[in-house]
């Protein structure tokens, strides 16, 4: 299989070079119609926050990968990177690297997973712009198979990796429901992003967001289906949230002891959770004596966070038995093409041979046993061909014997001097 493939990801370059050669769908909608009238008959684009790869079917059969890297360099310059920063596949390796990209294994985040939905939309698109093949497409569903089973059949995917989603995790186990609760994100950067984001998942019941820059603040809430609190009245309404997760840069306790002992006065002993996931500290520690209150920082948060990469690394073993099956069954499929041209040509050549038969009795015989003889030859050419056919691609499925395989197709067109069909047959 001639399948080649360059790819730039987190091993190869740091994130501000995958950031600047990172293409949007429509950056890679004009990328596309250039690969193939230069070097790629059919291919696809893959294109997220932490790799950048081309795949495909070269137009000829030599050209070095260093000719589609440079391609990609003149439509997206980006200064600082070389054909260094990125790795090279081909045939097999190439086929393995993008079954381990679809079932998580090669992503910066062990199980990541937005990565089978990212794959889909590449193949999705190469569609969509007629740039795939009857390869491509059966490579396409082995692959999501191979993704969809390391969901189903392992952990690979399972435990928060991220500490934002470990807090929200932690606050699941302490409410056996979020619907009737409510939550106030302290800091609209990118942690308290993810954590309001999670918990709107998660279908918290009321959710504000409170942020210095009252503008970011409401940003984020529009986006979160929110509630904004003025950033200078958090300590006065703290009593009226079940959960607090505070993740902000300021320096020095937004929140001390004393507030949350006040909120909790106020509360009547109702529980509440504190996440502070702030480096500096947002909420002052002394907090977490206060009876019924739930209190974590970053530390304990990223002890359960490393506690579920190392699970997720345990599972790499079972997803990489998975890809190798599917594997296996790819190019068993693949290899069936290599003979599938000779099992058309014999067809044909037994067709033709039963066809110019029968013309030669139509009209000597009645409708009804010209009808009788055409089947009764149909069903006898399909029976005399049934073990050649089977047996030959059951050698082409087997890889060991593939030379045999192709051994047996010649032997096959020389004793039927089928030479002039099978090369109509691959034209």
């Amino acid at each position: 299989m001639d399948i080649i493939g360059i790819s730039i990801n987190h091993r190869t370059s740091p994130v501000a070079v995958r950031e600047e050669l990172a293409l949007s769908k429509e950056e890679i909608i004009k990328l596309v119609p250039l690969l193939k009238d230069t070097l790629l008959n059919s291919g696809f684009v893959l294109s997220t926050c932490n790799r950048t790869e081309i795949f495909g079917f070269p137009r000829e059969n030599k050209f070095a990968h260093d000719d589609l890297i440079n391609l990609l360099l003149e439509f997206k310059p980006v200064k600082g990177i070389s054909p260094s920063n990125f790795n090279r596949f081909f045939s097999c390796s190439a086929v393995r690297h993008i079954f381990n990209v679809s079932t998580g294994i090669d992503s910066m985040i062990i199980g990541d997973s937005q990565i089978l939905a990212q794959v889909k939309e590449a193949f999705q698109l190469a569609e969509e712009l007629n740039f795939t093949d009857s390869v491509l497409r059966r490579l396409f569903d082995a692959v999501v198979k191979s993704g969809k089973r390391a969901i189903r059949e392992t952990e690979i995917g399972e435990g928060a990796v991220s500490v934002a989603y470990a807090a929200v995790q932690v606050i699941e186990k302490i409410f056996t429901t979020l619907k009737n609760k409510s939550a106030l994100v302290i800091g609209a950067g990118e942690t308290g992003e993810l954590s309001a984001v999670h918990l709107r998942d998660k279908e918290i019941g009321s959710l504000t967001i409170t942020n210095r820059t009252y503008k970011r603040a409401v940003a984020l809430a529009e986006k979160t289906h929110a509630l904004v609190l003025p950033f200078d009245q958090i300590k006065e309404n703290l009593a009226k949230y079940d959960v607090i997760i505070s993740a902000t840069s300021a320096k020095g306790y937004l929140v001390d002891s004393d507030d949350v002992k006040n909120a909790m006065k106020q509360r009547r002993g109702s529980p509440m959770v504190i996440m502070d996931i702030a480096v500096p500290r947002d909420v002052e520690p002394e907090a977490s004596e206060l009876e019924n209150v739930f209190y974590n920082d970053i530390d304990s948060l990223q002890k359960i966070v490393d506690a579920n990469i190392q699970k997720r690394r345990e599972e790499i073993p079972l997803v990489q038995k998975i890809v190798l099956e599917e594997m296996e069954i790819f190019f068993n499929w693949y290899n069936t093409l290599e003979v599938v041209p000779t099992i058309k040509a014999v067809r044909k050549f037994f067709e033709d041979i039963r066809e110019d038969e029968l013309r030669k009795i139509k009209h000597k015989v009645s409708e009804e046993d010209f009808l009788k003889l055409e089947d009764m030859t149909r069903r006898m050419i399909g029976r005399i061909l049934h073990n050649p056919t089977i047996n030959l691609r059951k050698l082409a499925e087997n890889g060991n014997d593939m030379r045999s395989a192709e051994e047996h197709a010649a032997i096959l067109r020389e004793l039927f001097e089928l030479h002039n069909g099978d090369e109509k047959e691959k034209n």
